[in-house]
């Protein structure tokens, strides 16, 4: 029988779910009846339609404890500015880190850093690995270095840098560090000079940051989910992203429309992901093996989900890594992670409870 381990399950919770106006926590029943409190007292400037939508919904923060709780002790601590006393009075002895952090490009490193500080074991990937991937040119940056295909970039600061920016049309804007397809709307894809223009200005303006200019790759899309450590990196199911299935005339990208308005609970576009994916065996292998390099040169841990894109050659190339993958609970949300562990024989505890088992493991608490 496992060890059981008192855990910190570290948070942000999405503020639209929260009684913020009241004042008042929001409390919430978890699967055995009992009453949890859930309070985000998180305050930051709301700026566009997508500032929180890396955050969980307190469904997935409680189904993520719930999980955790069939082999262990958890305690919920929100990731905002009180997590640091708290996690330094609590001692837990390991994290279970879900928090995509508050503010700035290292954001997400914000969490594992503290951990690092107080010497805390946690779940997934250090601080150095999340704020390299979450600043998309660094990744890519590290990636070429290797001769890991990923596609033609360049970083623009200012539209005056537009000038100097080499990278043929067609392309794909987006901001520098951002995820869950923030900032990435149809109209990103850009075959004009004139439609650049306004998609590196609208990026500039909205977001307060650089703008990532990326060669479009005509290709089919995948998205791969892994777990483990080192040699022992497991490659899930891959699931294939199927654009076909978008409103005509939408660009066959997986934009913030495709990805939270078009495709919802209440008005689902249908099977928008085919898992496994019906590829040849030498694709398969070569999307392994790309994943399986970028996972370790970048030194992701415990699990990562990666998105690659087929160039015109075929060529598998590595759009981006996320340390820390989208993990909904609900099998009709298409949270990409638990339906590729879901084909791989593992149900949503097992699959969080895995993953804490390879921090463990690493860890050497168990």
């Amino acid at each position: 029988m496992l060890k059981q381990l008192n855990v910190a399950l570290v948070y942000n919770a999405k503020p639209e779910e929260t009684n913020e106006d009241s004042g008042e926590d929001d409390k919430r029943g978890d699967d055995n009846g009992a009453t949890v409190t859930v309070a985000s007292r998180t305050k930051i400037k709301k700026t566009n339609a997508d500032t929180y939508a890396e955050w969980d919904s307190f469904d997935t923060i409680l189904a993520v404890k719930a999980a955790l709780e069939t082999q262990h002790r958890v305690t919920l601590i929100e990731a905002n500015e009180e997590a640091y006393p708290k996690l330094l009075t609590l001692q837990p002895e390991i994290v279970f880190n879900i928090a995509e952090g508050i503010r700035g490009a290292s954001r997400e490193a914000q969490i594992p850093a503290m951990m690092e500080m107080l010497g805390i074991p946690f779940t997934g990937s250090d601080a150095l690995t999340l704020g390299i991937c979450l600043d998309k040119s660094r990744a890519k940056e590290i990636l070429t270095y290797h001769h890991i295909p990923t596609p033609e970039f360049a970083v623009v600061n200012s539209l005056e840098e537009l000038t100097r920016c080499s990278v043929g049309l067609p392309a794909i804007v987006k901001p520098l560090h951002e995820g869950s397809s923030k900032g990435v709307l149809d109209s990103s894809v850009v075959r004009t000079n004139d439609e650049l223009v306004v998609q590196v200005k609208r990026v500039l303006t909205e977001y307060q940051e650089p703008a990532l200019v990326e060669k479009y790759l005509s290709g089919r899309e995948f998205t791969v989910a892994m777990i483990g450590n080192g040699k022992a990196v497991r490659v899930l199911p891959i699931v294939e992203l199927r654009f076909d299935l978008l409103p005509k005339g939408a660009n066959p990208i997986y934009s913030y429309e495709a990805k939270w308005k078009w495709d919802t609970l209440e008005h689902p576009l249908g099977e928008m992901y085919t898992c496994p994916a019906d590829i040849s065996p030498e694709l398969e292998k070569n999307i392994k093996v790309a994943c399986t390099e970028a996972f370790q040169i970048l030194r992701c841990r415990d699990w990562c989900r990666i998105d690659i894109r087929l160039d015109d050659q075929g060529t598998p190339n590595i759009i981006e890594l996320n340390p820390l993958p989208g993990i909904l609970p609900n099998p009709d949300d298409h949270s990409s992670f638990p339906m590729a562990a879901r084909k791989g024989g593992m149900n949503y505890v097992q699959l969080l409870t895995g993953v804490l088992h390879e921090a463990a493991k690493r860890h050497h608490l168990l």
